[in-house]
C-alpha cells in the first residue's frame, strides 16, 4: 500500500491500526544537502557582471564528477541531489535525485498532501541557432537534434505516486517584450538639495528621476538625508527584456520501480526527444526538468518527510543523431564497490583476526560493470588493496573479457569464466596485524579497454574498516526506522568470533521538524535464545537521541557498566513514549534476517530491507576506543592507559614519551571540558571523584601529541 494512502487510512480510522508495527519513515532532512548548503547558501548559481555564458553543443552531464549540487558549468540551480545513494542500478555511479527537499537540506516550505512544483534542474542558455565546428553555420531541424537521458522512478526512496510527476520542458521567446525590472543610479545629494530648496531631505519626500533618465519615475524616500550622505539611489529606467515561455515537452507519470521494471525490462529507462520545431533554434536555448510531490498530512509531525522520488542520468544533446542514437563510447561502473565481509560493512579487527576468512570474508564480490557502446569490447579488470597508514598491499588482475554492449545483455556476466573474474572476482584476505587494533584498506576497482590507447577508463574505491565496532550499514541514511507504540521494543543481531568487551552501543538518529523524535528510550543487551532476543544483560536507561556536528556522525552511549559477551547477541531500545525515534536506515545492505522487534512479549522479524544505523561498541581492556571510520588527528599518536576501564586511578605508559617529567596531561570529558590538567605523566592519576563516562586523555610532549581514550567504571 502506498505510504501517503496508508497514512490518511490511519487517519481516517483513528489511528486503530497504529497497535502494533514498524514503520519506515522518509527523511526530513538532507544532511548531505544542509552541509553543502553552509559552504555555498543559495538556489541559484551566481555569475559574473556580463552574464551567464552560453554553451555550446554538445551538452553532456552523467553526474559523476559533482557531489551534491550540479555542475554550475552546465546548470543554473541547485534545487536537485547529485549522489549515489538513491539511485538503484543506474547508468553509472551519480545521479541527480528530484524529492520533496530543497537546496538547503529541508522539506519545501511550500510542501502539501496536494501535488506542488518541487526540485528543479535548469540549464544554462544553449546556442541553438548554430554550430561552430569544423566550421560555423546555422543550425535547422534538418540537423537531426535529440535530447537524450535515463530516468527511474523511486530507486532506493519512496515511490512517487501517478500524479506525482517528472516532466521535461523547453524555452523559446515569444517574440515579446516583457518589463523584468527597474535599472537605478546612485545621484550625488547636492542635485536634489538645490532643487528641494532644503539642507535635509525627510522621509515621506518624493525624489523624482534625474534627466538623462526616464523622468516619470519617482521614489518615495524612507529616511533622512544630509549633505553628509554623498549618494541617494533613485530609479533610472525599466528594463524590457524578450518574452520566454516554456512548453511541456515529456512527462512520466510515478509508480513504484518494481513496476516499472516489469513495464519496461530495465531498472533505468533511456529517452530520446527529438527537437524539430523551429522555435527551438536560437541562442538562448534552455531546458529543465521539473517534478511534482505530494507529502503526507501533518497530522503526525514526523510523517512529514522525504517523499516521491524520481533519479536522472547521461542527459546528452547534440545534432547529427537518431533516435537509434542510444549508446556510448564509455565502460562504466554501475553501483558502488561492495564491502569485501561477509556479513558487515565493518567489523573489530580482533574479531576478524580471531576466525578463518572463509567465515568472515565473502568468496567474492559482484562487480556491476557495463558497456555503453553499441559494440563490444575487450575489457581488463583489476584491483589493488593498500592498508591506511601501512605497509601491507596486495592486488587481483582479472585479466581480458569480452564485454559485449549493455543494451543487448546488461551487465557483464559472472556465469562465464573470464567474466566472473571481472564481475565476481574473489577477494582477497587482509593481513594479520597483531600489533594494532584498527586497520583500514582503500580497495581500488578499475575497468578498462585492452587496446593501446586505453583510453575507456572508469575506477570505482572502497574503504574497508576493521574498527572497534560491528556496523551493517554503510553510513548514509535513505530512511528513518521506528516502533510503534510505547513500550515496543527491538533487538539486533550480532555475534562475535571470541569472547570480548561491549563498551556502548553508536546510533545515527535522523533529524526532525522541532526534534519530534526526541523521546525517552533504554538502550538494551540481549543474550541469545534460540535465534531472537532473550535475556537483558545490559539496561541503559533515560536516554534520548543526540545528535553531533558533522555528516553522518554517529552518537556514541558509553554504558556505566561494560559487560564481556560470547557468541551471538543483541543490541536494541525499549521506548517509553509512542512515535518514532526515526533511526537512520540505509537500503543499501540488507541484515533484515538479523532484527527483530517486540511487541506484547512477541518478537518479530523485520519486513523492511536494510539495514539500521545502530553499531555495538566491542573492545577489550586496555584496547583504545576508535568512534567513527575517521583516521587520527593528523600529527597525533596513541599512548596506552593502563588499567583501562579505569575505577579509582590510572597511569600512563611512558616509553614512548621523551621528557615524561614536562610533559602536560590534559583529561576532558566529552563535552570538551578538562577536568584534569598537569605537569609530569609517570605519577598515578587518580579520578575517583570522577563521573562514569568516556574521557579523552590529551599528553603534550615538546611537539609531540598523544590522543587516546579513558573509561571510567
Amino acid at each position: 500500500m502506498n505510504f501517503k494512502v496508508f497514512l490518511s487510512l490511519l487517519i481516517i480510522l483513528g489511528f486503530s491500526t497504529l497497535n502494533a508495527q514498524e514503520l519506515l519513515n522518509g527523511l526530513q532532512f538532507n544532511e548531505s544537502v544542509k552541509q553543502e548548503n553552509k559552504k555555498s547558501p543559495t538556489s541559484k548559481i551566481e555569475y559574473p557582471i556580463g552574464g551567464i555564458q552560453k554553451l555550446k553543443l554538445p551538452f553532456f552531464d552523467d553526474f559523476a564528477s559533482s557531489k551534491v549540487y550540479p555542475d554550475a558549468s552546465l546548470w543554473i540551480d541547485n534545487y536537485v541531489f547529485v549522489n549515489s545513494d538513491f539511485p538503484f542500478r543506474p547508468t553509472n555511479i551519480g545521479v541527480a535525485t528530484f524529492d520533496a527537499i530543497d537546496e538547503t537540506g529541508a522539506i519545501y516550505s511550500n510542501a502539501d498532501w496536494i501535488p506542488f512544483e518541487a526540485d528543479v534542474l535548469t540549464s544554462k542558455p544553449i546556442r541553438l541557432d548554430s554550430v561552430f565546428n569544423p566550421v560555423s553555420r546555422k543550425l535547422s531541424p534538418a540537423d537531426s537534434l535529440y535530447l537524450s537521458f535515463y530516468y527511474q522512478p523511486q530507486g532506493r526512496g519512496e515511490e512517487p505516486e501517478p500524479w506525482d510527476t517528472l516532466i521535461l520542458e523547453m524555452s523559446h521567446p515569444t517574440g515579446d517584450t516583457i518589463f523584468t525590472h527597474y535599472d537605478s543610479i546612485n545621484v550625488n545629494i547636492e542635485y536634489y538639495l538645490s532643487s528641494l530648496g532644503s539642507d535635509t531631505i525627510f522621509p515621506g519626500d518624493t525624489l523624482w528621476s534625474p534627466p538623462g533618465c526616464d523622468t516619470n519615475l519617482y521614489i518615495i524616500n524612507y529616511s533622512t538625508l544630509t549633505i553628509n550622505d554623498p549618494f541617494v539611489t533613485v530609479l533610472c529606467d525599466s528594463v524590457m527584456e524578450a518574452e520566454y515561455i516554456w512548453e511541456r515537452v515529456w512527462g512520466a507519470e510515478g509508480m513504484k520501480l518494481s513496476e516499472f521494471q516489469d513495464l519496461y525490462g530495465k531498472d533505468f529507462l533511456q529517452v530520446m526527444i527529438p527537437i524539430i520545431d523551429t522555435i527551438y533554434f536560437h541562442d538562448d536555448f534552455q531546458f529543465r526538468f521539473r517534478n511534482y510531490a505530494s507529502i503526507a498530512d501533518d497530522v503526525i509531525p514526523s510523517w512529514k518527510s522525504n517523499v516521491d522520488q524520481w533519479n536522472i542520468d547521461y542527459i546528452y544533446l547534440n545534432y547529427n543523431r537518431k533516435s537509434s542514437d542510444t549508446t556510448y563510447r564509455k565502460l562504466v561502473f554501475s553501483e558502488r564497490a561492495p564491502s569485501f565481509l561477509k556479513k558487515y560493512e565493518v567489523m573489530p579487527y580482533k574479531q576478524y583476526k580471531a576466525d578463518a576468512p572463509i567465515n568472515t570474508l565473502r568468496p567474492d564480490i559482484e562487480m556491476y560493470i557495463s558497456n555503453l557502446d553499441k559494440i563490444g569490447h575487450n575489457t581488463n579488470y583489476r584491483y589493488s588493496l593498500q592498508q591506511v597508514n601501512g605497509d601491507y598491499k596486495k592486488s587481483y588482475n582479472g585479466g581480458s573479457c569480452n564485454l559485449p554492449p549493455f543494451y543487448s545483455f546488461g551487465f557483464q556476466n559472472c556465469e562465464t569464466g573470464c567474466g566472473a573474474a571481472h564481475a565476481c572476482p574473489p577477494t582477497n584476505s587482509f593481513n594479520f596485524d597483531f600489533d594494532v587494533d584498527t586497520a583500514s584498506y582503500i580497495i581500488k576497482h578499475y575497468i578498462s579497454d585492452s587496446s593501446e590507447a586505453n583510453i575507456l577508463v572508469d575506477s570505482a574505491i572502497y574503504r574497508q574498516g576493521f574498527y572497534n565496532y560491528y556496523a551493517y550499514d554503510d553510513g548514509t541514511p535513505e530512511f528513518g526506522y521506528g516502533l510503534e507504540p510505547a513500550g515496543a521494543s527491538l533487538g539486533y543481531r550480532f555475534t562475535l568470533s571470541v569472547a570480548d568487551t561491549i563498551y556502548g552501543l553508536q546510533m545515527y538518529f535522523n533529524k526532525t521538524f522541532n526534534n519530534s523524535n526526541e523521546k525517552l528510550f533504554d538502550l538494551l543487551v540481549y543474550r541469545d535464545n534460540n535465534g531472537v532476543p532473550g535475556d537483558i544483560v545490559i539496561r541503559q536507561e533515560g536516554l534520548k537521541p543526540k545528535w553531533e556536528d558533522g555528516l553522518y556522525k554517529f552518537h556514541s552511549y558509553i554504558f556505566d557498566e561494560p559487560q564481556v559477551l560470547s557468541g551471538t547477541f543483541y543490541v536494541g531500545w525499549e521506548q517509553y513514549e509512542a512515535g518514532l525515534l526515526n533511526v537512520g536506515f540505509d537500503t543499501h545492505f540488507n541484515s533484515s534476517n538479523n532484527l527483530f522487534y517486540n511487541i506484547e512479549g512477541i518478537w518479530y522479524q523485520s519486513s523492511f530491507n536494510g539495514s539500521l544505523m545502530m553499531r555495538p561498541i566491542i573492545g577489550s581492556v586496555g584496547n583504545e576506543l576508535v568512534f567513527g571510520t575517521d583516521e587520527r588527528e593528523a600529527g597525533s599518536s596513541h599512548i596506552k592507559i593502563y588499567p583501562n576501564p579505569a575505577h579509582t586511578q590510572f597511569r600512563l605508559d611512558i616509553a614512548s614519551i621523551s621528557n615524561p617529567k614536562n610533559a602536560i596531561i590534559k583529561v576532558s570529558n566529552l563535552y570538551g571540558l578538562t577536568v584534569i590538567e598537569r605537569k609530569g605523566a609517570s605519577k598515578i592519576f587518580f579520578i575517583g571523584n570522577l563521573p562514569k563516562g568516556l574521557y579523552l586523555v590529551k599528553v603534550l610532549d615538546g611537539n609531540k601529541i598523544f590522543n587516546s581514550k579513558l573509561i571510567i567504571n
